[in-house]
């Protein structure tokens, strides 16, 4: 069995898109990044990596290299769980929690399980999203940010 612990936070600002696992969510404001910003999809991504000691996002879809500019981070995910795979894990379960003060979540959470299970080829019930507001205290209490802690366990695939 392995452990990993992704973490990510984009700025909110107007004029993007707010892209939560794949899925765009209504606001007046989006988060700034390279690619699409998908903060939920970056942290996962970040939990897989690191269970297998595969470094980060960071590290395999560098923010400095034009190619990964606007990116589908669903895609990155899926390259992410792909290398991961190849070292012989499959996800038992994955937990996240989305730290948000706007816009409300709740009723977006089962569509963005749904799509993440489809990217990663497990089931909706392996996923855990929950959203929770950061009772107006700082970056994503002022809605200047949304931040996002999430955690993989994986295990060892059986042979055969």
């Amino acid at each position: 069995m392995r452990i990993g612990q992704g973490y990510d936070l984009h700025r909110l600002e107007a004029g993007y898109p707010l892209i939560l696992g794949g899925i765009t969510v209504p606001h007046d404001k989006g988060m700034v990044g390279h690619s699409d910003a998908d903060v939920l999809s970056h942290a996962i991504t970040d939990a897989l990596l690191g269970a297998v000691a595969l470094g980060n996002i960071g590290l395999l879809f560098p923010d400095t290299d034009p190619a990964y500019k606007g990116a589908d981070s669903l895609v990155l995910l899926k390259e992410a769980w792909r290398r991961v795979q190849s070292t012989g894990y499959t996800i038992v379960n994955i937990d996240s929690t989305i730290v948000a003060q706007q816009p409300k979540l709740n009723p977006y959470i089962d569509t963005i399980r749904l799509r993440l299970a489809e990217t990663l080829e497990i089931a909706v019930e392996q996923i855990s999203v929950k959203a929770k507001t950061n009772e107006k205290v700082g970056p994503e209490g002022r809605e200047e940010a949304i931040s996002v802690q999430a955690v993989v366990l994986l295990q060892e695939s059986l042979p055969g």
